[in-house]
């Protein structure tokens, strides 16, 4: 008890007085689900990422507000939809491809800066003359749609053949006081999940797209170091609303498909 008791007598909260334990971040050991029901789009359901912890918040001495949760941010994205050898259509984040930023936040575009606002944070009002004890956690994975057709034709004659998807994301437990803006981080998560799937447009629905390479994840890693959030990571846009779907043939000038929200 003796790291607890220790927490009461802080006057200020700063990280060495919070306490963080029992910190798990995973990706679920089952491969990517393909489903092959609708005869306009093809779509895969990823394993999930998980991270959870517990933390004890010191008393609050002052008339101020802390939320500790999750924050994420996208820091690499590839995802590319091959249509035989007439081109490609892509998900693609301009400020992040074009290194103008180091990551794009992935919020739920309400909860800036937090991941969300259920599970994912605990808000503290004080002043409080006892210590908090709570846990936190999120989960995310991919679930998307992509077309049999080439997303600018008329046509809907299947000619997908092959989607690769790799994208790289760090996850931060933070405390953050909504009064100052102070931000104290707790733990860093780093997470990758990539997917290759193979398909022959000419087979039956149902019998098209394979899944090719690996079966299962790699697992995350928990940093022993901190490492700073990007100023991006925690303002609008989120990387759902600055994500560009592009057309991009084998022949001619690229076109923009679904522009920026």
């Amino acid at each position: 008890m003796g790291c607890i008791q220790s927490v009461t007598c802080k006057a200020r909260i700063r990280r060495d007085n919070i306490v963080v334990y029992d910190v798990c971040a995973t990706i679920d050991q089952c491969p990517t689900r393909i489903e092959e029901t609708s005869p306009i789009v093809l779509r895969y359901k990823t394993p999930y990422f998980k991270a959870s912890a517990r933390v004890v918040m010191p008393p609050i001495p002052r008339h101020e507000t802390w939320v500790v949760g999750w924050i994420q941010a996208c820091n690499q994205m590839e995802f590319f939809n091959t249509y035989s050898d007439l081109g490609m259509s892509s998900w693609e984040l301009p400020d992040l491809r074009e290194g103008r930023v180091k990551a794009i936040s992935d919020s739920d575009g309400v909860s800036y800066p937090w991941y969300g606002n259920t599970t994912e944070t605990v808000t503290l009002a004080g002043p409080t003359n006892k210590i908090s004890r709570f846990s936190v956690s999120m989960n995310d994975n991919f679930y998307p749609s992509v077309t049999w057709a080439v997303p600018v034709s008329d046509s809907n004659v299947p000619l997908l053949t092959r989607i690769k998807r790799d994208q790289s994301f760090t996850t931060w437990l933070v405390a953050m006081n909504t009064t100052t803006k102070e931000k104290i981080i707790l733990q860093t998560i780093k997470w990758r999940m990539r997917v290759d799937i193979q398909v022959d447009p000419l087979q039956l629905l149902g019998q098209r797209a394979r899944l090719v390479g690996r079966t299962q994840q790699e697992q995350p890693r928990i940093l022993s170091r901190m490492e700073p959030i990007p100023p991006n990571a925690l303002v609008k846009p989120n990387a759902n609303d600055a994500q560009v779907l592009m057309w991009r043939p084998k022949r001619g000038p690229p076109l923009v498909v679904i522009p920026p929200k």
